[in-house]
């Protein structure tokens, strides 16, 4: 599997995770009661569409940072956050927002990489993942980091760092991701549009097209490096 490690090593790790996510999961809902009564329009996703349209340049600004923060540390999917971007700015400037995000993202993401090396990129991506990505790079190139960031589903911020370690120039890098994310990013933006024009008909297909392209992206991941590479990912 191509830098998926075991989600708990032990049944201890387990039942803590759980716990911890409890206990998030309560205080989340406490603070967001609280700050409903105070604030009514966050639990009305149309208000707060316009509450932060009015803020001007700095909700743009906002998002802009956040996506280039997931991108670094991955917290939350970019495909969520395109939905949200195309939710609150509409299909075409929110897949600008978002594009602008991960352009910046990946270009830190590479530099980061190219500046400390490959101790550091180990942190993000396993060694197994890394040999196979220097497998892969070294029979395909370019064409292979466009399939990574192409195809929903496959880990591509990870590869954002993995790229840097190549020799490949920078904005190469960053024009691939570019491209290669830029169908998935204006298909999630769209549906996020959708969803705030109340087509809940046409948000459920976008939404559909887009889980099924994931979907199908994880399952055939092994498959798809090891038409890459010439080891079998996982072994």
């Amino acid at each position: 599997m191509f830098g998926l490690p075991p989600l708990f090593e032990t049944r201890r790790d387990r039942w803590r995770t759980v716990l911890i996510v409890s206990l998030l999961v309560a205080v989340s809902v406490a603070v967001g009661s609280v700050l409903v009564s105070r604030f009514p329009f966050l639990a009305n996703p149309q208000a707060l569409r316009v509450v932060l349209l009015d803020a001007g340049p700095v909700a743009p600004l906002a998002f802009v940072v956040v996506q280039v923060v997931q991108v670094l540390v991955a917290p939350v999917p970019g495909q969520a956050l395109g939905f949200a971007s195309g939710y609150l700015f509409g299909a075409f400037w929110g897949t600008v927002y978002s594009m602008v995000g991960i352009v910046v993202g990946t270009a830190v993401a590479s530099a980061l990489a190219r500046q400390f090396g490959r101790p550091y990129v180990e942190r993000v991506v396993t060694a197994d993942a890394l040999e196979l990505f220097d497998d892969a790079m070294a029979s395909h190139g370019l064409v292979f980091l466009f399939v990574v960031f192409l195809v929903p589903g496959l880990p591509d911020d990870a590869i954002c760092f993995a790229a840097g370690l190549t020799d490949i120039p920078l904005r190469r890098i960053v024009a691939v991701a570019a491209v290669g994310r830029l169908p998935g990013f204006l298909l999630v933006n769209l549906a996020g549009s959708a969803a705030a024009d109340g087509d809940p008909v046409l948000t459920a297909v976008f939404v559909a097209v887009l889980l099924s392209a994931s979907v199908l992206g994880y399952v055939y991941r092994d498959r798809l490096f090891g038409t890459f590479t010439r080891r079998t990912p996982g072994r």
